[in-house]
């Protein structure tokens, strides 16, 4: 099994909406808030994208407006090519103008999330995170605890993700194991996640001020490979 991951940015969304599906184009009428249009485009443009260099099909417009990310009952997004259910899975999300979509094959529980590393309150950690997480959030420098309650936060949220209740579940019923200093270099690291007797495995990185966080069941492991431009997919294979 091979997990791929794409990073995006509103700067590479085009002005058009030519590289939309009719249904897709219908979804964003519907949408009132420009900042809402902005973010739920740039996701779309980031998944087809995604889904184009996973599947090796073509990227350019018309053939991307054949690829749909219509939302399932549940709100997960599924992929349609030419009006078929694509047989891949895939996790969408997006935070202050980058996007990052992860996709697999079916039947994989996947889940991917990005978060700023910014000052949050300790009532944050208190509500949301477990004992033994909020004992390593404390155990961290003050100047790495924003980044340490991102990683937590950001995996947490790619588990939800991945089981598709999202924030109908309470996020301490998700732990989060990592190891090593959440350093700034980019680089992909491991993490395990626990649910309901459920293990997932992942990975997460830091750039900057952003954190990346993507898990995966069944288990897998990271191999990094980068297609062909504009598509720079990074693959995880087993």
């Amino acid at each position: 099994m091979e997990t791929g991951w794409l990073e995006q940015t509103e700067a590479d969304v085009p002005a058009t909406n030519d590289w939309l599906g009719g249904r897709e184009t219908g979804l964003l009428s519907g949408m009132r808030f420009a900042k809402r249009r902005t973010d739920w485009r740039l996701g779309r443009w980031t998944a087809k994208h995604a889904v184009a260099a996973y599947l090796n099909l073509p990227a350019n417009r018309p053939d991307l407006a054949a690829i749909e990310i219509l939302p399932a009952a549940s709100g997960a997004p599924e992929v349609f090519v030419a009006e078929q259910r694509a047989a891949v899975t895939i996790s969408l999300s997006h935070r202050g103008g980058v996007a990052v979509c992860a996709i697999a094959g079916p039947g994989v529980a996947l889940g991917c999330d990005i978060e700023i590393d910014e000052p949050r309150s300790d009532a944050f950690a208190a509500d949301y995170f477990t004992a033994a997480e909020q004992s390593l959030v404390s155990q961290a420098c003050v100047a790495l605890r924003p980044a340490v309650l991102a990683l937590l936060w950001s995996a947490k949220e790619s588990v939800l993700k991945a089981l598709t209740l999202g924030l109908r579940e309470d996020p301490r019923c998700v732990a989060i194991s990592v190891r090593g200093a959440v350093t700034q270099d980019g680089e992909w690291r491991p993490l395990e996640a626990s649910y309901a007797g459920e293990t997932f495995q992942g990975w997460w990185r830091r750039t900057g001020t952003v954190i990346s966080t993507l898990v995966a069941r069944p288990a897998e492991k990271r191999a990094g490979f980068c297609a062909p431009e504009p598509a720079p997919l990074y693959r995880l294979i087993d």
